[in-house]
């Protein structure tokens, strides 16, 4: 769990990077707007997927979890 939420948060970075490097714009073309969103989009997914089990990471380590009460990592996944 803990190597998933690091890479979540790689995966993060590196697009930031990406759109910090990028030769092209939102506005430049097709393929700036279609890169831009679809990247985004997926970039959200990893965002609230890293947060969610970053949460549940916390809980695991609070010692909140148990084998009947667990429901918040079921979701999570």
């Amino acid at each position: 769990l803990t190597l998933t939420v690091l890479l979540g948060l790689y995966f993060t970075a590196l697009q930031a990077i990406e759109y910090i490097e990028a030769s092209f714009s939102i506005a430049d073309s097709v393929y700036g707007s279609s890169f831009f969103v679809a990247t985004g989009f997926h970039g959200l997914h990893v965002i609230i997927g890293t947060l969610l089990l970053l949460t549940i990471l916390i809980r695991h380590l609070s010692f909140h979890l148990s084998r009947y009460h667990h429901f918040g990592l079921e979701a999570a996944i």
